[in-house]
């Protein structure tokens, strides 16, 4: 067995992870460790935005989590991929560049977390952010994160957005500004038309500074706590056991899946769940695994009568003109465009002030994650309900570090998701009925034009909603008896353990969750620096 020091020891390198591996080396007097199970991020379709759709197939980069049979949707198993390499999540995404909304923040303010207002984050998403074409109060120039307009995008995407305008929707060039609601084009993480994960942000320009490590294809599989201190982690490297201790902190960012598995392996949950499974408790602790909520997403599908989708597209010439020049199709996130609804005004009592929808155009057929192939062209509209009631919780299935975590999502176990999700569908059909999409309109793929009555669409909810890939809140931040970690991400009743990662989030934020979870790392490696 082999012994090893660092100052910190950081349990996954996505999204978060590189993020803290970078900060917190700047230090030279400070050693740092980054421990990813997954590998390197070599792959080629990693870097090239639109190969987003064939990395779905790409098992060794992915956990490919499946849940537990959902009740509510008919006793599916949902599939949830999330990124096993280095960038996580981040590396496999759909490069949204969404922060959600001043309200999420001031929410978890309100609960009693100081320090993480709307008007305490903003300047760490500032921090982060490089944007290539917005300079004002809202956004950054200068950080290591790139986000920057499509370089290419389709000419259906432009007829969406003008069939949103006849609908009388606001149109918007930044969902990260003074106004979130609105119509338009996504700006993504992306630098000169690559992918700009978290690993190529943080971790590509430092990995060769002396003071950093960083391990691939490496399995963490407990904290080692005695007298409710983390003193360190043991890994699997190369098949071999190798024990890591921490002078100064562990740091976990294994997100919402992993960091809440890692707890419990470690003794840190709720103990009777614990002993059930012959694990030792460290600390009695019920919230870890739960409080778990997720976006959930439907698609409308419609047939298009020109061959100008992305489902025909060809792969050689797309592939040589991005690899050649950073141009055409290939630079394209495919989720293209979309918006923020606000159908509820009464929640914050201002039109348009709290959204509650949100939409993804992509210009072709998708089905179940893109994994079903449909022929012929067409054109999909995501739709989720931004702030969902139902809660789930993960469940240990062994003691066994290798056996992956049970994920009851528990979705739209409260009624009002479906009636919110309901709405949203008859949105999404009226935007794809407008006049600008005259031209190009066939039959409708799902869930047809037959299925009309109350029931009906609830059915088709059920048959076909997706996770649209935005798990968190595992580790709940706060201060009751079923939060985590503290306002500065501590571990309740354990010294030296954090959990950094979007597990932390007491509640979903109104969007995508990659740009919120790299603040948080960004606002929690400075509260670690400054002791």
């Amino acid at each position: 067995m082999q012994k090893y020091t660092f100052d910190y020891i950081i349990v996954g390198a996505g999204s978060a992870g590189c993020v803290l591996a970078n900060r917190l080396s700047e230090n030279p007097e400070c050693t740092v460790l980054l421990v990813e199970a997954g590998s390197k991020d070599w792959h080629p379709f990693i870097h090239m935005p639109a190969g987003l759709a064939k990395l779905v197939n790409v098992k060794s980069l992915n956990w490919n989590y499946n849940t537990e049979p959902e009740a509510q949707l008919n006793n599916r198993k949902l599939y949830w991929p999330r990124g096993k390499v280095l960038g996580g999540s981040s590396s496999i995404n759909a490069m949204c560049y969404c922060r959600g909304h001043k309200l999420d923040y001031d929410l978890w303010a309100s609960l009693g977390n100081k320090g993480w207002s709307y008007d305490d984050v903003l300047p760490y998403f500032i921090k982060s952010e490089n944007n290539q074409r917005i300079n004002n109060e809202f956004h950054g120039n200068s950080g290591p994160l790139f986000v920057s307009d499509l370089k290419h995008h389709n000419t259906l995407t432009d007829t969406f957005l003008k069939a949103c305008v006849q609908q009388g929707y606001d149109q918007t060039d930044d969902f990260n500004g003074a106004k979130q609601q609105g119509f338009g084009q996504y700006q993504v993480t992306q630098n000169n038309g690559s992918r700009n994960s978290s690993a190529q942000a943080y971790l590509s320009p430092v990995k060769g500074r002396d003071n950093l490590t960083i391990w691939t294809k490496s399995y963490c599989q407990k904290v080692m706590i005695e007298n409710n201190q983390a003193q360190g982690v043991e890994v699997i490297k190369s098949g071999k056991l190798n024990k890591v201790y921490a002078n100064k902190e562990v740091l976990l960012s294994g997100g919402a899946l992993n960091s809440p598995h890692l707890l419990m392996l470690s003794g840190i949950g709720d103990a009777q769940d614990l002993e059930s499974h012959n694990i030792k408790v460290k600390h009695d602790l019920k919230g870890v695994g739960k409080n778990l909520q997720d976006h959930l997403d439907i698609c409308l599908v419609q047939a298009c009568n020109q061959n100008i989708t992305y489902d025909k597209i060809s792969e050689i010439k797309t592939g040589l003109q991005y690899y050649l020049f950073k141009e055409g199709p290939g630079t394209s996130n495919v989720a293209e465009s979309g918006g923020f609804l606000d159908i509820n005004p009464s929640t914050a009592g201002t039109q348009g002030q709290w959204p509650d929808l949100q939409f993804h155009f992509v210009p072709a057929i998708l089905d179940d994650h893109g994994r079903n192939r449909i022929e012929g062209n067409g054109y999909t509209l995501h739709m989720c309900y931004l702030r969902p009631e139902s809660r789930g919780h993960l469940q240990l299935s062994s003691n066994d570090p290798m056996q992956p975590i049970k994920i009851f999502a528990n979705y739209l176990s409260e009624p009002n998701d479906l009636a919110q999700m309901k709405k949203g569908f008859e949105i999404q059909r009226e935007i794809f009925s407008n006049t600008a999409f005259d031209e190009f309109r066939d039959s409708e793929i799902f869930p047809g034009e037959k299925v009309q009555s109350d029931a009906e669409i609830e059915a088709f909810i059920r048959n076909k909603a997706e996770s649209i890939y935005h798990p968190v809140g595992t580790c709940k931040m706060g201060h009751d008896e079923s939060a985590v970690v503290d306002d500065h991400l501590k571990v309740h009743g354990v010294k030296n353990l954090r959990v950094i990662d979007a597990s932390i989030m007491p509640h979903l934020v109104s969007g995508n969750t990659n740009a919120p979870t790299i603040m948080i790392a960004e606002k929690v490696s400075e509260m670690i620096k400054n002791g």
